[in-house]
């Protein structure tokens, strides 16, 4: 390739810049070969000259075409050089935000400052399996790579990550390690990928700090090796760390902190278990405050120390050695506050103060002596031969000694914590291999760089030594692999200046020599070196202006080294007195600490450096035993960098490069300089520089033909592709030199393969020329045509509308003088007629101005005339009205004189005698005829008296006679003042009753007043209320109109949130549904693992003869379910674990011991929780049963004592009755058998009238012994109904009343009984005396007649009911012999139709009746609810006696057929292997004739011992493929169905319970054994959902009988209800369809990227990309090529499988949406991970793969799934490839499109998009902006990738079955022949 075609105008170049360290320029004009200078213009249209080197003649480096630009890996650029790859960084990361790029085999990734969502277990799922170069870069790439070559390769591996500090280091060993721990898992129950995550924290608080570069700096050196067994799966871990920064424990620089750990105590100084501690704020103490910087921003200290002993919990680590390490850092902390001062007379003295409060602190805390402390901080021992001398140290060297005291403690802490760490993470189990992680620091060179930062120069010159080697070794094996010629490659070898830091006479081994120099320092040292190496190394030099440095040309940059420190650092000296009293410290973890010191330093397998202190003896060194003591830290650093580097050299790397992209820490921000100079150091330019030496493009065959296909013509295409790929080569590429042709790839040199692209840019250009000229002509002709016909219609449409518009000015001006004429004549006629108008208005208001004025002068002399006239009348009456009442007057004074002068007569009248005579003449008559009334009085007065002597003689007599019988009467005072207290209390009742009526009357009397008052207001009210009640209504009717308007919007948007709340209920469900099936599959999982784990612990059991133990916590199928209906059978569950053991007989292996322990560790205390947990549940149901008891009880007792309290009342109305009949007795003979006195004589009056009171009160007592027999009978028949309504079991006997009331000799027992009782002792003769019975009987009368009043009532009620039983017996009587008669006639039935017609005649006589005492008590509700509850009890009874005599007859039927059957067969003798179609056509009795459809009712019997051989035969060994094909679809469920029916007909419950067990077993067990065979799941998963339909078919519910034949119905379960059976299988159904999903997507899964991205269905449009990847060797090598067609045959086979099944539809089309869910989110995942798919001729290709599985849908008839709804998102993904992305409009366009896929989603396509042409545009970084802004709204998952494991939840439909069970026939080739057709 010439350079003058190269370099031509357009051409763009890269030139040196000072800011941007490189610059884009364009090519003015062409170069020449000569030209000194080219002429350029920059991107900013400056131009500007470049001078070429007249000695190199060296031309800038060329751009690459912006096609190749944002490559995923660095050597596909085709010309590789600095500029171009710093380009590509920047573009990848600033426009595409994409953090990880290749390089070759390195990853380099630069920081972002930003936290990123690209490290989720989604990501890692996708990456997962993957090889390195399909995916888009990434650390789980790179950690997948190391991971699947460890497990092909069986060789170790290591990920080497580097970088400088703040670059990332860290994180990204961070996530390496959480990829290895999700993606294997842990391979014991210890959870060891936990521990591993859970050591970064702990190693991030003790080893990393805050520095100037980073907020997180790693101040060490860690190697982690993670342990994997045979299976792969992490066992252990084991760290070694390398070069702790100890200085930083005593000092920081400026900005910078200490170690997190210490902040971290300071900030939880506030917890009490800290008090102790004494601790403060950070910035009280000297270490920690040396930086001026305590706090991180956005970092919590206190919630950091709360993760690290969290941390340190987890591994092990207990609290009492978490407070140990915290005591002894809060130590170190106070040791750092302790002053020294200097000796006023003697500088070469020092001391500590007296009782120094930090001193005193740090003693207490690690619990050592202060005197010696302090003693020894200020002194040394020194011994010579035969002397100890104590010497004082000078404040400087105390200072020193006290921080060199500090940073051994503090690396003892790290040792110790390293140290148990790793016992922590040790491997329980062998260790098969490891994937080392190695997190070590980059290149460093600063201002002032030390023995720190020469340490860790040197330990990056050795890992670039060890680069560079395996980066040539690769190189070699690709051309060898591809038999290219190879030519040494020349690359830059760092071993010269390895060689002068460790070899011989090198830097180290001089500055270990100057060590042990007596007086050894810095400056001799740094003399030795000059006298050494300078002027003989070339790698080693002197700066000019200092003799205590030196400068190393490193392979990154020379660095220069001050000499100061270096020699101290190296010794690394504490005193060994001071150790000594800290070995005597009471602190446990102290001495533990310093006790075993090789122990403690030495935590891991190779021995980090700087990780012990050379503890300097007071003993002259010779008398040193020990040599470990003389080894430096840089020889302890260098064994373990050569232990380093074994182990590396051991493993295959990998290598991982961190970049820092800014010193700032600003987040997606690119310093250029800064990134240059990391790339310089970390060996990428080197990778670039040895891959450019070479052939660094390289292509396969068919990717070179796809894309250059335009640069060949149509006879160089041949049908070998590789041969045509060489003859265009050659027309092409004239210099052979410049590619070579391996066996399956084209090598190209560095440059040609951006000549190739330009070369099909360049005839793409002039194929694009020529179809625009062609059609530009087209589109001008079209358009001149388009105007010339447009031009004529317009012109003549313009004629036409001119002669119109002359016509219409003709017409208008004829008609405008028309109407000029017109409105002239009218307005003239209006003048005259407004002149006329105006006139006569005129002349009326003229004439009625006058008519009104004189009309108002005749009326106001009217008015005049009447005011004359009433003023002159009202003057007359005033004058008339004074005259009259003067007149008055004066008569009123005359007449007053004349009545005075008459009483002056009269008084003098009324002096005289006379006067009063003739007032006396009247008395004098009244006193005489009031002496004759009061003669006539005293005669009468006399008689009187008379009398009343007599009287009173007889009164003393008779009351001397009745004073005895008072007497006696007086005992039965008692009783008379019962009677009377009784009615005092009714009196008082009816005082009370009397002020209560007068207060309701005077109540109602105000209520009556409030009434009116309140009636009054409410007529004011009504009338108000009308008036507003009128302006309502106009408000109404106006408010109406709103009303409907809103209601009508209202409805609608009630409408809309219906719509939206059933959308979201049943996302809900789904979610639920979902839920339930995520969490059932995960039990799944622990099943299966406890069956494996079961059956490695039963074979261990049977390889020891003797001894064999069965799991006690293993239970069957349905326990696990929980269903209490569901039992265990232990009987099939021994016979399943005999099966297992007899099946496997041959298994064996070494099981490990430990987990075998733990496992039988497990299930005792399994077993033990079970059994505590039965415990429990016994002791709660029998408290639970207690109390239950104990209430029923208390109701008992409370009734009982009411009963009790009800029978003494009735016990005292007895005997005070029997008392009373004794009486009347005695009475009674009294007055018949002796004589009695005159008074009591027969005949005498007396005795009549007693007589007759006696009989009346016989009567009387009669009807009250009647009465005291209901009272009884009332208390006997409610104590029943009580207790009847207590149990509710027993209906209430009405008839026994009946009997008790009609009982004539219980009456007369009664009567009896009271006659004898209570006999008086008092003589007869003696009542009767004094007529004392009369006075007895009158209060016993009055006594009782309350009580008679009582039970009159309740007599009448009790009568009543008595009618109502005598009529229930009676109709209980004909109902009985109803029942009797309908026996009979159910008798006559067949056995088919009794149990219906019983049932149906039960249900009409429970009707009829229930009518009658509706309407018999409707007027007593609560009669009839006792009724209701009594028939209630009644129908129960009579249910569960009708279910016995079912049961029975059943029992009694199947004996009966059995017996019957074994007569046919003794008497045909042997049909076992005839049909019954043969057995039908038979010449048999006519007796034994059967009906074909009683003798099959769709059962199949079989023997107990048949059932292991019918789950064999029917389940284990049968092949579905024969089935299918030839038998009826589900026939396996039909036949077990048909099993379950037989054994519910005979009523066995164990027989139900053991099949439907060993059914489910044995279908789990099948599944297990051929768990990813497609046809063994899909024919098992149509049988278990056919079979749970038919228990639900024929369960007897009415919701699944709604379809069943007549004939089916008959043959639905009777006796067992199997609904939680269902619930099982349906469970069961649910776990083989997971199943059956992992299956399609095992199968699915290899074909989808390959088929749906990467193959080309339409060929041309998709012109690969020039990415010239080389797919990386140590990849698993490809397979097979998929097609789409290969996914449509995969459908095609699925489908067509699952339909000869006999699958339901709707289970069908379920599977289908799973599968197009799979494939639609594995293809937008890796759309979404592929920046080389995100294309718009990609986007093409997806629409039309979608396309063609839309058909295959609807070829199916499939379009109802749902399954096209699960590709909208890839859809849309391919719309998005596929529009304009610029403008607004465009933005807008895409955030209405894309409503399936997320934000991140979009936004992570858009800045994936890469044009596979020169002619497409990339994605503005501004137009995504706009995109984010629009959808910052949205409320969208912040999840990048789809859930590619989820699955749908699955539900069953119920689909019932036509097919008749009677009709099935069993093949023999089943052989199920033991199955019998009953």
């Amino acid at each position: 390739m010439d350079v003058d075609f190269v370099y031509v105008k357009f051409a763009r170049v890269w030139i040196p810049d000072t800011v941007d360290v490189w610059q884009s320029a364009e090519l003015l004009k062409d170069y020449k070969s000569g030209d000194t200078v080219l002429h350029l213009k920059t991107e900013d249209d400056k131009e500007t000259q470049y001078r070429i080197d007249p000695k190199t003649k060296e031309l800038p480096p060329l751009r690459n075409p912006d096609i190749l630009v944002g490559e995923n890996d660095l050597t596909a650029l085709s010309y590789l050089h600095e500029p171009a790859i710093l380009h590509n960084l920047k573009v990848r990361f600033m426009d595409s935000k994409l953090i990880y790029t290749y390089c070759g085999i390195v990853l380099v990734a630069i920081n972002p400052y930003e936290q990123l969502p690209i490290y989720g277990e989604d990501i890692i799922n996708a990456y997962s399996g993957q090889n390195m170069g399909d995916m888009d870069p990434h650390i789980f790439a790179v950690a997948e790579e190391a991971y699947k070559q460890m497990a092909r390769d069986e060789r170790n591996q290591s990920i080497i990550v580097s970088g400088e500090s703040g670059a990332g280091k860290t994180v990204s060993a961070k996530y390496a390690m959480r990829y290895f721990a999700t993606v294997s898992g842990s391979a014991s129950e210890a959870n060891v990928e936990e521990k591993v995550l859970a050591s970064n924290p702990i190693m991030e608080s003790i080893g990393n700090a805050k520095t100037t570069r980073n907020d997180n700096s790693s101040r060490f050196g860690k190697y982690i090796e993670i342990g994997f067994d045979k299976k792969y799966r992490i066992t252990g871990a084991n760290m070694r760390t390398y070069l702790l920064e100890k200085s930083r424990v005593v000092f920081q620089a400026e900005d910078e902190r200490n170690y997190h750990i210490l902040y971290q105590l300071c900030a939880s100084k506030h917890l009490p278990e800290f008090k102790d501690l004494r601790l403060g704020h950070a910035l009280n103490f000297n270490y920690t405050n040396f930086g001026g910087s305590p706090v991180i921003e956005g970092i919590d200290d206190a919630k950091e120390m709360m993760n690290t002993r969290h941390a340190c919990t987890l591994l092990g680590i207990n609290e009492s050695h978490q407070m140990g390490i915290f005591r002894v850092l809060a130590a170190v902390l106070h040791l750092g506050n302790v002053t020294v001062q200097a000796n006023d007379r003697d500088a070469e003295n020092c001391f500590i103060p007296p009782k120094t409060e930090h001193l005193i602190i740090f003693c207490e805390l690690l619990g050592v002596d202060y005197e010696q402390m302090a003693h020894w901080l200020c002194h040394r021992k020194i011994i010579t031969g035969s002397e100890t001398y104590i010497k004082p140290m000078p404040k400087l060297q105390a200072i020193n000694a006290r921080d060199a005291l500090a940073k051994h403690i503090y690396a003892s802490v790290f040792n110790w914590i390293v140290h148990h760490v790793n016992r922590a993470l040790r491997a329980s189990v062998k260790q098969h291999s490891f994937i080392g992680v190695l997190d070590i620091y980059g290149f460093e060179t600063f201002e002032i760089n030390s023995f720190e930062q020469f340490c860790i120069n040197y330990a990056n010159e050795k890992l670039q030594q060890q680069f560079n080697m395996h980066v040539f070794k690769l190189e070699q094996e690709e051309y060898m692999k591809e038999e290219i010629p190879w030519t040494l490659i020349d690359f830059y070898d760092n071993q010269p200046c390895i060689n002068l830091i460790e070899a011989k006479l090198g830097i180290l081994d001089l500055l270990d020599e100057e060590c042990k120099m007596p007086k050894g320092s810095d400056d001799t040292w740094a003399q030795k070196l000059y006298n050494t190496h300078l002027n003989k190394c070339a790698l080693f030099q002197k700066p000019r202006m200092s003799n205590r440095a030196f400068i190393i040309k490193h392979f990154a940059d020379q660095v220069e080294y001050q000499c100061e420190g270096f020699l101290e650092k190296n010794k690394d000296t504490v005193y060994e007195e001071q150790i000594t009293v800290l070995k005597a410290s009471k602190l446990t973890l102290l001495a533990e600490l310093f006790q075993d010191e090789k122990q403690v330093s030495s935590p891991t397998d190779g021995r980090p450096p700087f990780a012990r202190a050379t503890v300097k003896s007071a003993k002259p060194r010779a008398l040193q035993p020990s040599k470990e003591h003389k080894k430096s830290v840089g020889h302890q650093f260098r064994n373990s960098l050569h232990l380093l580097m074994e182990t590396l050299n051991a493993t295959t790397p990998h290598y991982v490069r961190c970049i820092k992209p800014n010193d700032d820490k600003f987040a997606f921000t690119f310093d250029p300089k800064r990134a240059v100079q990391q790339l310089r150091a970390c060996g990428v330019l080197e990778t670039i520089r040895i891959s450019a030496a070479g052939f660094p493009s390289r292509w396969t065959y068919q990717e070179f033909f796809n894309r250059y296909r335009v640069l060949m013509k149509q006879k160089d295409v041949l049908s070998d592709k590789k041969l045509t790929c060489k003859n265009v080569l050659e027309k092409l590429i004239k210099d052979q030199d410049k590619y070579q042709f391996g066996k399956t790839k084209i090598f190209f040199r560095a440059g040609q393969v951006a000549y190739l692209e330009k070369l099909r840019a360049d005839k793409l250009r002039v194929a694009c020329i020529r179809i625009q000229k062609t059609i530009r002509s087209w589109l001008q002709r079209k358009k001149y045509l388009r105007m010339r016909s447009a031009a004529i219609t317009i012109q003549r449409y313009v004629r036409g509308y001119q002669a119109r518009c002359y016509a219409q000015f003709l017409r208008r001006t004829r008609a405008a003088i028309l109407i000029q004429k017109y409105q002239r004549m009218y307005a003239a006629r209006q003048k005259f007629l407004r002149f006329r108008s105006a006139t006569i208005v005129i002349q009326s208001f003229i004439r009625g101005f006058r008519g009104r004025r004189q009309y108002k002068a005749i009326l106001r002399e009217q008015k005049a005339t009447i005011l004359q006239k009433h003023m002159r009348g009202w003057m007359a009456r005033c004058k008339y009205r004074r005259t009259h009442h003067a007149i008055i007057y004066l008569q009123c004074c005359y007449r007053r004189m004349m009545a005075k002068r008459e009483l002056k007569k009269l008084k003098i009248e009324a002096r005289s005698v006379e006067h009063y005579k003739t007032l006396n003449i009247g008395m004098e008559n009244k006193i005489v005829q009031l002496q004759c009334k009061v003669n006539n009085q005293t005669k009468e007065m006399k008689s009187l008296l008379e009398k009343l002597v007599s009287l009173e003689s007889t009164y003393t007599h008779e009351t001397d006679k009745l004073r005895t019988e008072v007497d006696k009467l007086r005992v039965n005072e008692g009783s008379a003042k019962v009677s009377s207290n009784k009615i005092t209390c009714l009196m008082e009742e009816i005082a009370i009753l009397r002020k209560e009526l007068v207060e309701t009357q005077a109540q109602k009397k105000r209520l009556e007043e409030s009434a009116d008052k309140y009636k009054a207001e409410t007529d004011v009210v009504v009338t108000q209320l009308k008036e507003q009640n009128a302006l309502l209504k106009s408000e109404k009717e106006m408010l109406n109109c709103r009303i409907q308007v809103q209601a009508k919007e209202i409805t609608e948007t009630m409408e809309r949130q219906n719509e939206e709340e059933t959308k979201q209920l049943q996302v809900d469900l789904n979610d639920e549904r979902s839920r339930y099936q995520s969490l059932l599959n995960e039990f799944c999982k622990l099943e299966e693992r406890y069956d494996n784990l079961k059956e490695e612990m039963s074979l261990v059991s049977i390889t020891k003869p003797g001894h064999r133990r069965t799991d006690s916590t293993h239970s069957s199928n349905e326990s696990e379910y929980t269903y209490n209906s569901l039992l265990s059978s232990e009987l099939g569950e021994s016979e399943d674990v005999t099966r297992r053991t007899e099946e496997y007989p041959e298994m064996k292996g070494a099981l490990d011991m430990s987990l075998f322990l733990k496992l039988q560790k497990r299930v005792t205390e399994l077993e033990q929780e079970k059994q505590a947990l039965q415990v429990e549940l016994d002791t709660k149901e029998e408290q639970a049963l207690r109390s239950k008891k104990e209430a029923e009880d208390q109701q008992l007792m409370a009734r009982s004592t009411e009963l009790e309290y009800e029978s003494l009342k009735r016990q005292e109305l007895e005997s005070e009755n029997k008392k009373l009949k004794n009486e009347l007795n005695e009475l009674h003979r009294a007055l018949t058998d002796k004589s009695a006195p005159q008074a009591t004589a027969p005949g005498a009056p007396a005795y009549k009238v007693l007589l007759d009171h006696l009989n009346a009160a016989t009567e009387e007592l009669e009807v009250r012994k009647e009465e005291v027999l209901i009272l009884r009978s009332q208390l006997v028949s409610q104590k029943e109904a009580v207790a009847c309504k207590e149990t509710m079991t027993e209906p209430i006997l009405f008839l026994e009343d009946v009997r008790k009331m009609k009982d004539q000799g219980e009456i007369t027992q009664a009567f009896v009984g009271l006659k004898e009782t209570n006999r008086p002792s008092q003589d007869c003769q003696l009542l009767n005396e004094d007529g004392e019975l009369w006075i007895v009987y009158e209060g016993l009368k009055q006594a009782n007649r309350l009580l008679e009043s009582q039970l009159q009532g309740q007599k009448k009620v009790y009568e009543n009911e008595l009618e109502i039983l005598r009529g229930e017996v009676q109709n209980l009587k004909e109902e009985i012999n109803r029942q009797q008669q309908l026996l009979a006639q159910n008798l006559q039935l067949p056995p088919e139709a009794r149990i219906e017609a019983s049932l149906q005649h039960e249900i009409t006589r429970l009707t009829n009746e229930n009518l009658y005492y509706e309407e018999l008590y409707a007027d007593d509700p609560m009669k009839y609810q006792f009724y209701r509850i009594s028939l209630y009890k009644r129908i129960i009874d009579l249910m569960e006696q009708l279910e016995k005599q079912d049961k029975t007859v059943r029992k009694l039927k199947k004996q009966l057929k059995v017996f019957a059957k074994k007569i046919g067969e003794l008497e045909v003798g042997q049909t076992e292997n005839v049909s019954p179609a043969q057995l039908t056509d038979e010449p048999i009795r006519p007796v034994n004739i059967p009906r074909k459809e009683k003798d099959f009712q769709g059962m199949l019997e079989y023997k107990k011992d048949d059932e292991l051989k019918l789950i064999k035969n029917l389940i284990l060994e049968l092949k579905p493929r024969g089935v299918a094909v030839n038998l009826i679809p589900g026939l396996p469920a039909y036949i077990l169905f048909m099993c379950v029916r037989h054994a519910d007909y005979i009523n066995d419950d164990q027989r139900v319970r053991s099949l439907l067990t060993s059914t489910i077993n044995g279908i789990k067990k099948i599944l297990k054994k051929r768990s990813d065979d497609f046809e063994i799941v899909s024919f098992w998963l149509s049988n278990t959902s056919r079979f749970l339909h038919c228990l639900k078919q024929y369960s007897g519910e009415e919701a699944f009988m709604k379809h069943n034949t007549p004939r089916q119905n008959d043959h639905c379960l009777r006796n067992f209800d199997l609904a939680e059976y269902r619930q099982v299988i349906s469970d069961l159904a649910i776990q083989i369809y997971q199943q059956l999903t992992k299956v399609l997507e095992n199968a699915l899964q290899p074909m989808i990227v390959s088929g749906m991205l990467e193959h080309e269905t339409i060929q041309g449009v998709s012109g690969l990309k020039p990415t010239g990847l080389r797919k990386r060797t140590s990849s698993v090598a490809d397979e097979g090529t998929y097609t789409l067609d290969s996914i449509v045959r995969q459908l095609n086979n699925f489908h067509s499988i699952m339909c000869q099944h006999g699958m339901d539809p709707e289970l069908i089309k379920q599977i289908v949406k799973q599968m197009f869910y799979i494939i639609g989110s594995v293809t937008l995942n890796n759309l979404l991970l592929r920046k080389d798919m995100c294309s718009w001729s990609k986007g093409m290709q997806i629409r039309y793969n979608v396309s063609q599985l839309e058909e295959w849908l609807r070829d199916k008839n499939l379009q109802t799934s749902g399954a096209k709804e699960t590709l909208e998102p890839l859809i849309q993904a391919a719309q998005l490839l596929q529009v304009k992305k610029k403008t607004d409009e465009d933005a807008e366009a895409i955030c209405s499109m894309c409503n399936a896929i997320t934000t991140a989603q979009i936004v992570k396509v858009l800045n994936l998009y890469t044009p596979v042409n020169e002619f497409e545009e990339r994605v503005t970084a501004s137009f995504i902006r706009t995109i984010q802004v629009r959808l910052q709204n949205r409320k969208d998952s912040p999840q990048l990738l789809m859930d590619a494991k989820h699955i749908f939840p699955v539900t069953f439909p119920f689909n019932p079955s036509s097919l008749a069970l009677e009709s099935i026939q069993i093949p023999g080739s089943m052989n199920l022949g033991f199955l019998l057709r009953v």
